[in-house]
């Protein structure tokens, strides 16, 4: 094999062909021996001590020399097949060596066997008709070898041995080697990295590949044929690429940290792993969740009934001097605050960012559109998927009045105690002040408030007849007990029919807040129209219904907002005249399901509730039906997302160590550098806005690894930071709860105030990274800053491919369609000239049109269009790649003189190649058709085959590297490229 050794040094000159063991004239002037007496002569000499050690030595050469190529002989026979095109007319230059080899064992008896073999050969094979490429190779071993050369093929060689053998063996093997079109980097004799992390790491290379694909029409299946074919999509999931294996890599180091009784001496390090161990064990402790049953659930739905209608675990208020508007309006109020407090949308959707039309570092109100109960606005068209929704919604109402039902039969029971399944103090904070927060009717006492006509059945579409009779009387509202605390009126069908009823209407409602939604390539792609400050009494005028001065005060008593920013001015309007619309009772069933949506999935697996939502996943993700993921796995994911910034600790300690974060941060920086020199020679943009260009990349913040807010390096910051999260190892559900409490509690926090510059909104295990564009800010987790995106001991080719683009996409965002529009400063405005401005313009509308043209399978045998406008953002993100290219390149020679751009065993690809490859090999993966059609209609992102398909066919320098011949798929001519840097 010409593979992973070093270089072999050229043919020597004719006069040293000769054997080394070549007859010379006796001292004594005999004549000279014939070789057959030369032979018994050696034979019969008893062996030296050096000769003994150099046989020795040599047969353990042979024994590494095997066990090496068996390593790669196939993989590389497979790539070696594949076609590696040059030109129009050219054909890649190749030869086949099939090497028949014996080889000799010594016995136990007085004479040893031994051999030597100097065999020298030179191999001819022409290329083209004016172009001849020479390859020299000298070979030295043990053994006797004869061997047969295909093509035009010549071979010199010449041997003498001298040997005693008992026993004999014979092997064959057979290489075809190619030339690769085209010139590689660096001098032709360098060393080839043996280390057991290079001969890997070319393992996984050689795996992730499909040669039988031309590079230049598939690369994403050239690059990652082999991978996707040897990782299957498991059956409770919608996707799995490496992305996703990488994250079920961190988790699974998270899980050994969980699970292991290791110390630290720490004293907050130690109440962190409490706390951290206490919410894994109450998720993996199975009996206890199938205990309660749906109970948990209930007493929340129950809650958010009971303040709907006028009530809370505080003060009881009767409103007898009060009319049922503003009863309504405080009671809708206070629910929708409570299911934000547990980070629950629903109605509409709040943040707190900065203001990026006047001040970005200044964190500001922002109000949105919800997210939906089904992905997309499209779904809401397709009727089998709204059947199936409108029969999990009924599934839902339904187990929560049959656990309701139960509940009360069991309280009613002589031998029953009064115990929440939910914690009472947990339900006695909300409100954290009496409702309204300014006080109210605080002289009126509890007792039977809910009689009469606020909370009668009557006054509902259905009657009193169809709530159950007497399930629903006034003994579950009045009195001082919570087994009926659900405040009187209310969604409790125990009739099928009702609950389908029901469930209807609460679709419909979903479906009419869907159409006044934006479109999402307008709220992800025109930051000009979704900024929209307003007074706070204009959106209290716009939504009557919602008492928006109680809703803020409720989370923010002392900082109260003046200003609110609307991402549009038309939903507050169009949501009011919906609710105006809408019943009370399909009101107060849309929050009980959007409580039970979002929540039951922390249920028992047993529960019906649990079920109903795994069928609608089933069906929206194509998951198999009635598979079941690993519980350690899912309880691992809730301890990441609920205290991520604890987890994150000790996850980074483990796997973020040595200089990975300076590697990391120059990757960034050499990046950094290559956009700004690119900006002098861009034909579109002027000279005045290239010079502000390069002041904001300049501008940017640049984070790896972990945050500093709260601080991951210090157990005491962290201690503090989750201090208001209670942890009980019997109630998991509960929790969650807590933690999602204290989320919410600091997402408030920041209201009015400066931005602090060291917060994250990812966590230190995330695989992900993400550009903020008020904040100027580039965030790249330590999650992300492992294999197969990086790593601080590959050559630098291979991050610079893999890490590099990731950074050069982030750092693009910047100077996207969106990210263009903020100033250094983050603050929203043009600051580009009109001149470029229209020029970007022109490759904008070209990166929509080509992405635009991209289709999916639908599952139905058509196809759906990957919407242009939506992912532009991120398309031209990724247009990136050319920077991390440049920035390898030019720090190609210092790497290299530095050992880092070490070539790597057993593939027969250049350098650029590799780079192009381990870009590649990150996109690498396998999805569902149904889950492809949601990413399709929800996300920003491209499919991952057009962001890496569609990345190079911008690239001119990938089809340099893979010498592509003009006009094939992925080498088009250069007017239908989209060249922005």
């Amino acid at each position: 094999m010409a593979f992973g050794r070093r270089a072999r040094r050229a043919r020597p000159p004719p006069q040293d062909t000769e054997p080394l063991l070549h007859d010379v004239e006796h001292p004594d002037d005999e004549p000279e021996q014939r070789p057959r007496s030369k032979l018994v002569a050696l034979v019969q000499e008893p062996l030296t001590l050096l000769t003994k050690v150099l046989l020795v030595a040599a047969l353990v050469f042979l024994l590494l020399s095997a066990i090496f190529i068996g390593l790669f002989a196939g993989a590389q026979h497979k790539l070696n097949a594949g076609r590696n095109k040059g030109g129009d007319d050219q054909e890649t230059p190749s030869v086949t060596i099939t090497h028949t080899v014996v080889e000799t064992a010594t016995s136990s008896v007085t004479h040893t066997a031994t051999q030597t073999d100097i065999q020298s050969q030179t191999e001819t094979f022409s290329k083209t008709a004016t172009q001849t490429t020479i390859r020299t190779e000298t070979q030295t071993a043990i053994r006797t070898a004869t061997q047969t050369e295909t093509e035009t093929a010549t071979q010199t060689a010449t041997q003498t041995t001298t040997r005693v053998a008992t026993s004999t063996s014979t092997s064959v093997f057979t290489t075809t080697v190619e030339i690769p079109a085209p010139v590689p980097t660096g001098p032709p004799q360098e060393v080839t990295c043996l280390s057991p992390e290079c001969i890997m790491l070319s393992s996984s290379i050689l795996a992730s590949l499909d040669t039988s694909q031309d590079p230049c029409e598939n690369f994403y299946d050239f690059a990652n044929g082999g991978w996707l074919k040897a990782h299957p999509i498991p059956s409770d999931k919608g996707v799995y690429g490496n992305f996703e294996a990488l994250a079920l890599q961190n988790r699974q180091l998270l899980q050994q940290i969980l699970e292991s009784e290791g110390a630290v001496d720490s004293f907050y390090d130690k109440q962190l792993l409490k706390k951290l161990r206490g919410l894994y064990s109450s998720c993996m402790d199975e009996d206890k969740l199938s205990g309660p049953g749906t109970e948990p659930l209930l007493a929340v739905t129950n809650h958010i009934r009971r303040l709907l209608h006028g009530k809370s675990t505080l003060v009881e208020h009767v409103h007898a001097h009060k009319d049922k508007d503003e009863v309504d309006r405080q009671g809708l109020t206070a629910a929708v605050a409570y299911l934000h407090s547990r980070g629950i949308g629903g109605l509409f959707s709040v943040d707190i960012e900065g203001d990026v039309g006047a001040d970005p570092n200044f964190m500001t109100f922002w109000f949105s559109q919800p997210e939906l109960g089904l992905p997309s606005k499209e779904y809401y068209e397709e009727e089998s998927i709204v059947e199936l929704y409108e029969t999990v919604l009924e599934r839902l109402l339904l187990t929560l009045a049959e656990e309701e039902k139960r509940q009360q039969e069991v309280m009613t029971s002589p031998a029953s105690s009064n115990v929440l399944v939910v914690a009472e103090d947990r339900l006695q904070d909300w409100p954290p002040r009496p409702w309204p927060p300014w006080g109210g009717d605080d002289d009126d006492d509890g007792g039977d408030d809910d009689g009469g006509d606020d909370d009668g059945g009557d006054d509902d579409d259905d009657g009193g007849d169809d709530d159950g009779g007497d399930d629903d009387g006034g003994d579950d509202d009045g009195g001082d007990d919570d087994g009926g605390d659900h405040g009187g009126k209310g969604p409790k069908p125990t009739d099928p029919k009702k609950a389908r009823k029901l469930a209807k209407k609460v679709v419909k409602l979903e479906k009419e807040i869907a159409k006044a939604s934006l479109d999402l390539d307008i709220l992800y792609q025109d930051p000009i129209a979704t900024y929209n400050p307003v007074d706070v009494w204009v959106l209290t005028d716009a939504l009557p219904q919602i008492d928006f001065s109680a809703y803020l005060a409720t989370f923010t008593p002392r900082n109260f907002p003046t200003t609110v920013i609307l991402t549009s001015t038309s939903y507050p309007k169009s949501l009011s005249k919906i609710l105006r619309e809408t019943d009370d009772e399909t009101i107060e069933a849309y929050l009980v399901t959007r409580a039970a949506l979002a929540l039951s999935q922390l249920l028992s697996i047993e529960t019906e509730a649990w079920l109903a939502v795994r069928s609608l996943d089933e069906q929206l993700k194509g998951l198999k039906k009635g598979a079941i993921g690993d519980r350690a796995e899912f309880c691992t994911t809730q301890v990441e997302n609920a205290l991520g910034f604890a987890a994150g600790r000790f996850f980074a300690n483990e796997t973020f160590t040595g200089d990975s974060r300076e590697k990391g941060t120059k990757v960034i920086t050499d990046i950094v550098s290559a956009f700004k020199k690119s900006l002098a020679h861009l034909e579109w943009m002027d000279e005045e806005s290239a010079a502000a260009a390069a002041q904001k990349a300049d501008a940017i913040r640049v984070k790896v690894g972990f945050p500093l807010s709260p601080d991951t390096r210090d157990p005491r910051a962290l201690a503090i930071y989750y201090n208001r999260v209670t942890i009980r190892e019997d109630t998991f559900f509960d929790n969650i709860l807590s933690a999602s409490e204290n989320d919410e509690y600091f997402k408030w926090q920041k209201l009015g105030k400066r931005r602090d510059p060291e917060t994250w909104e990812m966590f230190p295990s995330t695989v992900n990274a993400y550009f903020n564009p008020p904040a100027n800010e580039i965030v790249f987790p330590a999650g992300i800053m492992q294999p197969p995106f990086f790593s601080r001991t590959w050559p630098g080719y291979m991050y610079y491919g893999s890490f590099g683009q990731v950074a050069a996409h982030e750092l693009t965002h910047a100077f996207d369609s969106a990210g263009r529009l903020y100033n250094q400063d983050g603050k929203l405005e043009e600051w580009w000239s009109d001149v470029t401005s229209k020029g970007f313009k022109v490759r904008q509308d070209c990166i929509v049109e080509q992405y635009s043209s991209y289709t999916i399978d639908d599952g139905k045998g058509g196809k759906i269009r990957v919407n242009g406008n939506l992912t532009s953002g991120e398309n031209i993100g990724d247009t990136g790649i050319i920077q991390a290219y440049r920035a390898w390149k030019a720090q190609y020679d210092v790497g290299y003189e530095q050992g880092t751009e070490y070539l790597l065993p057993g593939l027969n690809f250049t350098r650029e190649q590799l780079f192009f490859i381990s870009f590649a090999r990150v996109w690498a993966r396998n999805i569902k058709t149904e889950s492809a059609v949601a990413r399709v209609r929800t996300d920003p992102h491209s499919p991952n085959q057009y962001r890496v398909d569609g990345t190079v066919f911008n690239v001119p320098e990938f089809a340099k590297a893979f010498n592509c011949p003009a006009n094939t798929r992925l080498n088009p001519p250069p007017e239908k490229r989209c060249l922005f840097w």
